[in-house]
């Protein structure tokens, strides 16, 4: 989605926020777009040491800067053409916490700069039918019962949603975003892309 929006720049700068883990969305998204250099911030230590080494692995490790924090390090000065943000929103704790994110990530990208944002949306207990679905997908990839209990346990306890798609809608215009284009979707999880407005709400 970011390539094909037209990223108005000669070598883009992106930003990845929770990039820790696999850092598949960076190596992706390096592997399609050469010019592209990258700034991954991630607040875990040992998400963090993942990543480096995936992308070192992938030959990468010299267009990607890496950030051991969070969006509070990074200088707030819409210097970012675009950038992603995968599976962060539904672990804050909080509506406050997912606003203060998403209004740092808007002051630090450019006017019109567009970004890919995705995670778990609504209340898990709102759709025990998907609930169930999410489990059997695990069995059917060999988890055993107690795996996939523990992996229910772990999501039910460890992450708070956004209520619905249109709270997702109303985090990303307060902040000062255009209403989103969901172009991906599976059981709880969305996918959407936006671009920031040429003001920021004050």
């Amino acid at each position: 989605m970011l390539a094909a929006s037209a990223i108005d720049a000669q070598a883009p700068r992106i930003l990845v926020v929770g990039a820790g883990g696999t850092a598949g969305e960076i190596i992706a998204a390096a592997r399609l777009e050469r010019s592209w250099t990258f700034v991954a911030v991630d607040p875990s230590p040992s998400m963090a040491e993942v990543a480096r080494a995936n992308l070192a692995e992938a030959g990468l490790a010299k267009r990607v800067e890496f950030i051991e924090g969070s969006l509070a390090d990074i200088p707030g000065d819409a210097s970012f053409d675009a950038a992603i943000m995968i599976g962060v929103l539904h672990h804050l704790p909080s509506e406050i916490a997912k606003r203060d994110i998403m209004a740092e990530l808007a002051q630090r990208l450019k006017a019109g700069a567009p970004l890919v944002l995705a995670g778990n949306y609504r209340a898990y207990s709102s759709e025990p039918l998907l609930l169930a679905a999410w489990a059997q997908r695990w069995r059917m990839n060999g988890a055993g019962p107690d795996e996939v209990r523990a992996k229910m346990d772990g999501i039910l306890q460890g992450a708070e949603p956004p209520r619905s798609e249109e709270a997702v809608a109303a985090l990303m215009a307060e902040a000062g975003f255009e209403a989103p284009l969901r172009f991906f979707s599976s059981l709880f999880w969305g996918a959407w892309f936006t671009r920031r407005t040429a003001a920021i709400p004050q």
